[in-house]
């Protein structure tokens, strides 16, 4: 069973690629919900979290306000890297977990979506590295259609990433998503097919 990274910059397609890599019989592991649960009520981590940042990070029901919480540690490197040894061991064993469950069950292979996994130095984590990529004017067009962001919020988003060059030098296939949904989904399927020749499935 191989473990996929999917990764791709804001707006590249990643999660429609997951999709359709679900079609085809993948196990999709969001690793923003899994950052979500890591730091959910009761956890090891939401503990540590509350205990380093203070209680008003929560919001009324007592979860982890996570907007506040980026306020709080984006502006501040210290800050970021004190909560990133909290929660990112937390995500790991959490993706652990679920990699050993899937591969019990059989599954053909695991794909890992994450948008920072090179950013994060977790490439480690997957057996190969698959990257979405975009024109910048379809990107700029999805963003606006999708979140209402200026074009100059968005373009302050993209250039607060890696670069494109940068995350397909690291890439073992990338996905153009720039085409229409057909165009992408024939493009998945022959990487699919590809992928499982790989695994001798």
């Amino acid at each position: 069973m191989k473990v996929i990274g999917l990764t791709g910059g804001i707006g590249s397609g990643k999660s429609t690629v997951a999709g359709y890599l679900a079609e085809l019989g993948a196990a999709v592991i969001d690793l923003d919900k899994a950052g979500h649960e890591a730091i959910g009520p009761g956890s090891s981590a939401f503990k540590r979290v509350v205990k380093e940042f203070g209680r008003e990070i929560l919001d009324t029901a007592g979860k982890i306000d996570r907007a506040k919480l980026a306020g709080m540690v984006f502006k501040d490197p210290d800050a970021l890297a004190r909560l990133n040894q909290i929660v990112h061991p937390a995500i790991d064993e959490i993706i652990l977990e679920r990699i050993g469950k899937y591969r019990r069950q059989g599954a053909k292979a695991v794909v890992l979506e994450a948008a920072v996994m090179l950013e994060a130095g977790k490439a480690a984590q997957a057996d190969e590295i698959w990257v979405t990529t975009a024109p910048e004017p379809v990107i700029l067009k999805r963003l606006r259609e999708r979140s209402g962001y200026t074009e100059a919020e968005v373009k302050a988003r993209i250039q607060a990433q890696l670069s494109d060059r940068e995350r397909t030098r690291h890439a073992d296939v990338v996905i153009e998503t720039g085409g229409t949904l057909a165009e992408v989904k024939a493009r998945v399927g022959k990487e699919w097919k590809k992928l499982m020749e790989r695994s001798g499935k």
